[in-house]
């Protein structure tokens, strides 16, 4: 049975879809099973797997409206081991449409639970808010993962986000946990970098993962090319963080 992580923080910027697409990838790269679900209607997961957002015919915004099951709109990557559920900018309009359905909140976890046992790990890259989409990863994971950038106002908004999940956690989902913080865009000659890391292990405890993501241009560049870090340049120091934090997940 898969293991589900929804990667969010409601700030955008934050290197949440890169760690999605990243850690989905490193997990496939271990030989384990892994789907990842784009539920950002930017798609940039979408796009940084390698797939053409204006050739596809479906989506997940049609699993959303009811119009396919989750298993008719996955699409296999040139990784053996990874597939990927794509999103497309239709998914803008899901929420108003999603309004008046019964138990909105858990259309993908109803959505999920047919392919639960083909995969070992399930990650969904939210948006950047805490709108229905969200609630629906959320409602549907077993952990959340929170990527926090090293830089100003880096944990401002995070009780917010943090008050979504106890929301969900006493009304949707009451096994979800928080799997983990992860530090991004971290830059070691840089006294503000440091600062933020030792505010969120303060804040966080052990929750927070030893890997740290640091600040790396092949990292930024990998998107554009439509591959994940490891097939990009698996020897750049991004690379190298991403295999660190694949580790630390699978141990735990």
């Amino acid at each position: 049975m898969a293991r589900i992580i929804a990667v969010a923080n409601q700030k955008g910027g934050v290197g949440k879809t890169t760690t999605a697409i990243n850690l989905a990838s490193c997990l496939a790269v271990a030989e384990q099973k892994t789907l990842l679900i784009d539920v950002d209607p930017q798609a940039n997961s979408t796009s940084g797997v390698g797939l053409n957002k204006g050739d596809l015919e479906m989506s997940i915004y049609d699993v959303f409206i009811g119009r396919k099951p989750l298993l008719d709109v996955i699409i296999p990557t040139e990784l053996s081991f990874l597939n990927v559920a794509p999103s497309s900018i239709s998914l803008v309009g899901a929420e108003v449409e999603m309004v008046s359905m019964m138990s909105r909140e858990k259309i993908l976890s109803r959505a999920v639970a047919p392919i639960i046992d083909l995969y070992d790990y399930i990650i969904a890259d939210c948006p950047p808010s805490l709108g229905l989409l969200t609630v629906n990863a959320l409602t549907a994971a077993d952990s959340v993962l929170i990527p926090i950038q090293c830089e100003y106002y880096a944990l401002e908004g995070l009780g917010q986000l943090l008050h979504t999940i106890k929301l969900v956690q006493e009304n949707l989902n009451s096994s979800l946990e928080i799997e983990g913080v992860l530090l991004t865009m971290y830059d070691r000659r840089l006294n503000l970098s440091r600062q933020v890391a030792e505010e969120a292990r303060k804040f966080f405890n052990s929750r927070v993962y030893e890997t740290v993501i640091n600040r790396n241009v092949r990292l930024s560049e990998a998107p554009s090319f439509g591959k994940p870090i490891i097939l990009y340049d698996i020897l750049s120091s991004g690379a190298e963080n991403y295999m660190a934090l694949t580790k630390e997940v699978l141990s735990r």
